[in-house]
């Protein structure tokens, strides 16, 4: 177990570094509504992570079983597919990234994030955590290394949830803490929120190119 923890820790940490999902609950905590959306957009995230690296462990366990003192050529081909797409968004991250005294852009909706419900706000927590390509595929990289090990059931669950808390953490720890010391923390949350959306493009490109190169290494291992 703490064999594959260590393997799905890079995993969780490119889940939870993501600036978009940081800045749009940053900007709920900074709305009118801060404490109701900013709860439903953390309840949407966790719901996402846990449902995406459930579906790919899932699928991961179903594949044949190999000789553990063998190569693994399924699993190998699974993580260099994936390395190789991480390697293309970080690509494609540093190619997008503003240029000296470009203003950084940011997503339409967030201008309407003052104005979303409970439901919207979970919602779009959901869809940035389960249906982010950059999170999928890091979710599908956890699932490949839980659902391969030889796990019971209690240690697969026990894997998920620690992969969900760090993957989560980033999300969790403004939201819990806003709502523990509202006032100490708003001037805090728009200094953050101005460097995030300013470094977004060349965080991400960094982070996905170290995951990136991980994830191929160790797909080649597993020949």
């Amino acid at each position: 177990m703490n064999s594959v923890i260590g393997e799905i820790l890079p995993l969780a940490l490119g889940v939870a570094i993501s600036p978009i999902p940081i800045i749009a609950a940053i900007l709920m905590l900074l709305s009118p509504r801060a404490r109701v959306t900013s709860v439903g957009f953390l309840l949407g995230w966790l719901v996402g992570i846990v449902a995406a690296v459930t579906v790919f462990t899932l699928l991961s366990s179903v594949l044949p079983d190999e000789d553990p003192d063998a190569s693994r050529p399924i699993r190998g081909v699974i993580q260099l597919v994936l390395g190789a797409l991480l390697l293309l968004l970080a690509l494609k991250q540093w190619r997008g990234r503003p240029r000296a005294g470009e203003e950084p852009k940011l997503p339409g909706w967030m201008q309407a994030i003052d104005s979303v419900s409970f439901v919207g706000a979970a919602g779009l927590g959901l869809l940035l955590s389960a249906l982010n390509p950059k999170n999928l595929i890091m979710a599908a990289g956890a699932g490949t290394d839980i659902g391969s090990a030889d796990l019971s059931t209690g240690s697969i669950v026990g894997v998920i949830a620690i992969f969900t808390v760090i993957a989560a953490s980033t999300v969790l720890v403004p939201v819990v803490g806003y709502l523990i010391a509202a006032d100490r923390l708003g001037r805090v949350l728009d200094a953050l929120r101005d460097w995030l959306a300013k470094e977004n493009a060349v965080i991400m490109a960094v982070l996905l190119l170290v995951i990136g190169v991980s994830m191929v290494g160790k797909g080649i291992g597993s020949f």
